[in-house]
């Protein structure tokens, strides 16, 4: 029998909508939502300005939870924490989709009103990105929605007619599952299509192409000693591909550096602006500096050490002329991320940079690429911006996107310490064994650091040559292990003669601070 249209009083067919099994109405709803998903991502890959509608309300929860619980993520997941997100926005599109089956199995046009609100909320989500295409966007909802729609009837439909009594067997589960192999094909293609529209290897390439320019100023060669050479110890440089990563950006943003431009205005005398070209013709400098997040607790990883190059901060201000009352650089990453601080640190950190390259090579995509911020001894959080678009001279009263989500408005990195060696909560043989690990105090260097077996008196490390104050500093401890569980701490002093505090307090609102502290078992 035909399958009629669906309207408002109709059943999917004369077999009625609600003979469709439950477990087949689910399946229906949330193979729907994938391809209508998949054929909306195609479309943002393919026209210019059209954003992922998934990634967008990812970006908009990111926007909208209290600060508490982006420090909860943050301090639980670490770097794994847009994954866990794109994964917990996956499963509640697929029980929305599920629901939305089970809705139209009673009344398909009420599953299918649910199923264009659920995508509207994706269009919302959208059109509050930045540097969309309105109509774009629409239309990408639009055809997601008309896919999504057309698949669920067809599934049900077959589904119907798959639940008669007078239904081959085999006939009607075959029907079935090749119309759910299609739609599962629909949003495979639509998904993978979509993502490599949007020229990630293209940019790829692109960036294998370049070659970053001699600095006027090279970092000098690290010292021997610098790098210790003990199993399991942070290396003084941190590979790139391992380099901790903390930001906003659900999907990092694919930037052309033929089409990107930084734009330095505000209160200066001369705003003006640069191709990518243009700034990698200017003098550029290298310097070793240790990034560290706000987030990161004591002893653990959200921190990293790397050789940047760029042009120095300093520079692009003089050329632009600061006038009096800038007295904040607030910077703008392309999807729209902000970050201020101080304009005086500008001007008096010589190694300050819009970098464009890491560790010899230009910049990673996940790290910023063509342009970023490098900030000697501020947290990220004030000062890393990915992705630089502009540079804003402005008063200290405009706030960077973390302030008003409960971070403190300066964020200068503490001195802090973490202990690699042993692993925590390891074990070790009985004997002499190696303590080790970094401590970092960027723009003060590190003088000392002092390790305490249990209640023990506090024992000098021995520290690794020091490659500049911006850079963290290897250290270690030959320890007499004996058989039993120990307790081993740590604590840093830096170049002013601060010594690491062993009051705890939570990362919130600018920084944890405490003792970093391990468990080891030695084995008799």
């Amino acid at each position: 029998m035909a399958t009629a249209a669906p309207t408002g009083d109709e059943r999917i067919d004369t077999g009625g909508a609600g003979s469709v099994p439950a477990g087949r109405a689910a399946a229906s709803g949330l193979l729907a939502a994938a391809a209508g998903i998949g054929v909306a991502e195609l479309v943002g890959g393919l026209v210019d300005r059209v954003p992922s509608l998934v990634l967008s309300v990812g970006d908009a929860v990111i926007d909208s939870v209290p600060g508490w619980l982006e420090r909860a993520a943050i301090a639980a997941l670490g770097s794994n924490d847009k994954p866990v997100l794109l994964a917990s926005i996956a499963l509640v599109a697929a029980g929305l989709g599920a629901a939305t089956g089970l809705l139209a199995r009673y009344r398909f046009l009420i599953g299918a009103v649910a199923f264009v609100l659920v995508t509207a909320v994706g269009v919302a989500a959208g059109l509050a990105t930045e540097d969309v295409s309105p109509l774009g966007t629409v239309l990408a909802g639009l055809l997601g929605a008309a896919v999504g729609v057309a698949v669920l009837h067809r599934l049900l439909a077959a589904a119907a007619r798959e639940a008669r009594p007078d239904a081959s067997p085999g006939t009607g589960r075959r029907g079935f599952l090749l119309l759910a192999a299609g739609a599962a094909a629909v949003a495979v293609a639509g998904g993978v299509g979509g993502w490599l529209l949007t020229g990630r290897e293209r940019l790829d390439a692109v960036r294998a192409a370049i070659r970053l320019p001699r600095p006027a100023r090279p970092a000098p060669a690290p010292l021997a000693g610098a790098d210790l050479d003990i199993p399991g110890l942070t290396p003084l440089y941190v590979a790139n591909e391992d380099f901790y990563r903390i930001d906003t950006a659900l999907r990092v943003p694919t930037v052309d550096p033929a089409d990107w431009r930084l734009e330095i205005t505000g209160l200066v005398d001369q705003p003006f602006s640069l191709t990518y070209d243009e700034l990698m013709a200017m003098p550029q400098i290298e310097a070793d500096v240790t990034l560290a997040c706000v987030s990161n607790e004591v002893g653990g990883d959200l921190v990293g050490n790397a050789r940047w190059q760029g042009v120095p901060l300093r520079a692009l201000l003089e050329r632009a002329g600061v006038q009096r009352g800038a007295t904040q650089l607030l910077s703008r990453s392309v999807d729209g991320f902000t970050a201020g601080f101080p304009t005086v640190t500008a001007l008096d950190l010589e190694e300050a940079m819009v970098a464009v390259g890491m560790n010899g090579e230009p910049l990673p995509a996940e790290h910023g690429f063509p342009a970023r911020l490098v900030v000697p001894g501020l947290y990220g959080y004030v000062s890393a911006t990915k992705w630089l678009s502009s540079i804003e001279l402005t008063d200290w009263d405009v706030d960077g996107y973390w302030v008003p989500r409960g971070w403190a408005k300066e964020g200068p990195i503490k001195t802090q310490s973490r202990i690699d060696v042993p692993r925590p909560g390891g074990s070790v043989s009985a004997g002499r064994q190696p303590i080790a690990g970094v401590a970092w105090a960027p723009t003060r260097g590190i003088e000392g650091v002092e390790v305490r077996i249990d209640d023990g008196p506090w024992q000098p490390a021995v520290l690794a040559e020091q490659l500049d104050v911006d850079c963290w500093r290897q250290w270690y401890l030959p320890w007499d292990a004996t058989p039993g569980r120990h307790v081993i701490t740590a604590r840093a002093t830096d170049g002013a003669g601060e010594r690491q505090t062993d009051e705890r307090t939570p990362v919130a609102p600018d920084g944890a601070s405490g003792h970093p502290a391990i468990e080891v078992d030695v084995d008799g």
